[in-house]
């Protein structure tokens, strides 16, 4: 990498970045970019540097990986599409870039539409600024492609699609809630680990910018690691409060949010790790409860099953279910259902009462979602929906000792190891209450149909409404008549060649 302009110059210049990060409120903003590209940095600007990074000086070359922990408002966005825009359109990448090969500058966010909010601050730039406009050589909602060689791309927090490029850097946003994400394990790492060897041979930066969350992820430990003084020299961390980096927000926005709620605020504006949230269950704990290769078990007559589902209305949420059966002190995990919205609620019921009947079961539990709407449409079905008389919370609080305990065999199923790592206890403020839920942006609606299934065949004696048994398992002249009319797939076609059963 051969800058074409200092960063001092060019944030400096009327004609560049000048425009875009002007007056004294943007200079710590300004010193953390001067200094994080090795430039030296005057006296006023060190006092800043010691403040946000708690390292005496500046370094003395570009750092490999920026991190920096900003509060909300704090201007962290605008900033690092700042640097984006010097890296890829005022540095020469000639030297590392074969002929005829692009390099990369991938934008990485929790979502696709949180990536292009940070994307639109770039696009910005290159739009206002003359000089960097006429090196736009193709824009879309997802690249701006420039005419040296170099592209910068919206890209979801997925590791796929990231080997194999090359990249002159990469800004992570929000990288504390990578983690939310369900279609992978541990998000945060396994994009850090796609990432790296793309920068390799460039040296190009990795950045990472996030409000705090957890005291969990990449984010957290590269702060205890890096953070200060006898942190590596060529990773660089800048912790900060929202009005240290951004004093034009007002103070009554962050007293006023201190005030409803003291925990969340401080994360949010005062850039602190949370202390009143931590894990629900480990991943070992989970992955070791789980049969390898096994997907879904089949209907075993004589047997009985227990099923839970997780309404949705068909707008934001799945809607899920969970069948499960006892074999001595185990539980066993028989079959996941998950119906992704959009869609109808009908028809999604239709499908599960299938499924339901399928393994000889006329009723399922679930929550009071809705108020009537499930227990109508099941009725429709045939199937008696069954109000859970424990929350959410409560359900999982109880279930965790069996999950701990290893009495309980799961499918191999990612989404759901994934859901019931991402939960998370939090101590509910003013009441000292300890909550258990998804954390933000997430969802677990599987890991709750597959909790409330284990906590009802393990409470079913204490539940009267429940008929567990009455349908198979005891081998007596009644239970097999009764399972008889209740037999899987067969009674699913009995019904259906009566006409009492059709969903088509």
């Amino acid at each position: 990498m051969k800058p074409k302009v200092s960063m001092r110059e060019a944030l400096s210049d009327p004609l560049l970045f000048a425009p875009i990060l002007p007056g004294p409120s943007w200079l710590p903003w300004r010193t953390i970019l001067i200094g994080l590209m090795g430039e030296p940095l005057t006296d006023e600007e060190r006092d800043l540097w010691r403040l946000l990074t708690s390292r005496d000086c500046e370094p003395s070359s570009p750092v490999e990986e920026f991190w920096a922990i900003v509060g909300r408002r704090g201007g962290k966005t605008r900033s690092m599409s700042v640097l984006s825009a010097y890296l890829s359109a005022l540095c020469d990448w000639s030297d590392v870039l074969v002929p005829g090969e692009r390099g990369k500058l991938p934008y990485l966010a929790a979502s696709q539409k949180q990536a292009a909010v940070a994307f639109g601050y770039a696009s910005a730039i290159f739009e206002q600024v003359a000089l960097l406009r006429a090196m736009v050589k193709n824009e879309t909602k997802e690249t701006i492609e420039l005419s040296n060689g170099i592209d910068l791309e919206i890209r979801a927090a997925s590791f796929r699609g990231l080997r194999g490029i090359t990249a002159i850097g990469a800004i992570c946003d929000e990288i504390a809630f990578f983690r939310t994400a369900e279609d992978s394990a541990n998000p945060d790492s396994e994009i850090l680990t796609a990432l790296r060897p793309s920068l390799a041979t460039t040296n190009g930066p990795l950045v990472a910018i996030s409000s705090p969350y957890a005291k969990r992820g990449e984010l957290y430990a590269t702060f205890k690691g890096h953070f200060g003084p006898t942190g590596d020299p060529a990773i660089l961390v800048a912790k900060g409060a929202s009005r240290t980096l951004n004093p034009s927000l007002a103070q009554k926005v962050v007293d006023r949010a201190l005030q409803r709620d003291a925990a969340s605020a401080s994360a949010e504006y005062l850039a602190e790790f949370r202390t009143d949230i931590e894990a629900f269950i480990k991943r070992e704990q989970v992955e070791g409860l789980v049969s390898s290769a096994v997907f879904e078990r089949p209907y075993v007559p004589h047997t009985d099953y227990v099923a839970f589902t997780d309404p949705s209305g068909g707008a934001a949420d799945a809607w899920t279910l969970a069948i499960v059966h006892r074999e001595d002190d185990m539980v066993i995990l028989d079959a996941i259902r998950e119906h992704k919205p959009p869609f109808s609620p009908e028809r999604v019921v239709a499908d599960l009462s299938d499924t339901l009947i399928s393994y000889g079961l006329n009723e399922v539990m679930g929550d009071r979602y809705g108020g009537e709407f499930p227990r109508e449409l099941f009725s429709k079905a045939g199937i008696t929906y069954l109000l859970a008389p424990k929350s959410r919370s409560d359900i999982y609080r109880e279930v965790l000792p069996s999950l701990n305990s290893g009495t309980v065999d799961l499918l191999d199923h990612d989404k759901l190891i994934n859901q019931f790592v991402g939960l998370e206890r939090r101590v509910t403020r003013g009441t000292g209450k300890e909550s258990i839920d998804h954390s933000p942006g997430s969802h677990d609606d599987i890991a709750n149909s597959v909790a409330g299934a284990i906590w009802a065949i393990d409470n079913a004696p204490q539940v009267p409404q429940m008929q567990i048994g009455r349908y198979g398992g005891g081998g007596g002249a009644d239970e097999e008549e009764d399972n008889s009319l209740f037999s899987g797939q067969d009674y699913v076609a009995q019904q259906r060649r009566l006409g009492r059963w059709n969903h088509d």
